[in-house]
């Protein structure tokens, strides 16, 4: 997960066109919760292997906490994401801890997830590059990494969605991709179960 993604987009037009992305107009569209979780479905393509890894499971952003990303299936797994800390956990056992003040990559990688997650395209845009659509209160794009860094471990990302963002592909630089759809998603503090709440 520490290798993961980011993205986005463009125009309202009577047929769509792509141009560079259009923040202020996918911005506008996006519903912005102080806490938002649902589902995820994850599909991972290794270069050199035929059969994707799947995984799904819960997530939750909680607005200026981060991201908790709980992995159900095929076996249950938890990271937490801040903007100065990935946190593993494995049960009650920290597996992982990164702390992006002495991994300047991680700090990184964490605000592009944690926009990417959040649908915060103002951030995002400071990090990528690209072109997209919007038709129908529904938009799409495609990004391209402006730091040279980043561009090292992620070649490209593709954001679809609505009110929230509903698909998420990340292109890595290794020729590895991942596919990210989100369902079920709820709004509010009886979104998230006590026990998510807890692990922020």
């Amino acid at each position: 997960m520490k290798r993961l993604f980011v993205s986005f987009c463009f125009a309202l037009a009577m047929a769509p066109s792509h141009a560079a992305v259009p923040v202020g107009k996918i911005q506008a569209l996006l519903a912005k919760p102080e806490i938002l979780c649902g589902r995820f479905d994850q599909t991972k393509h290794l270069a050199g292997m035929k059969k994707p890894l799947l995984s799904s499971g819960r997530f939750c952003v909680a607005a200026g906490r981060g991201v908790l990303w709980r992995t159900l299936q095929p076996f249950p797994s938890t990271l937490r994401l801040s903007r100065d800390e990935i946190l593993q956990m494995h049960g009650d056992r920290v597996a992982v801890r990164v702390d992006a003040r002495q991994e300047p990559t991680v700090r990184l990688i964490n605000n592009m997830l944690f926009s990417l997650l959040a649908g915060d395209l103002a951030q995002l845009e400071k990090l990528f590059e690209g072109e997209g659509s919007v038709q129908d209160k529904q938009w799409s794009v495609a990004l391209k990494a402006r730091d040279p860094g980043l561009a090292k471990v992620i070649a490209g990302v593709s954001l679809e969605g609505g009110a929230f963002v509903r698909q998420i592909t990340l292109h890595e630089a290794n020729g590895d991709r991942t596919s990210i759809s989100f369902s079920a998603m709820q709004t509010g503090e009886a979104a998230i179960a006590p026990e998510e709440a807890a692990q922020f």
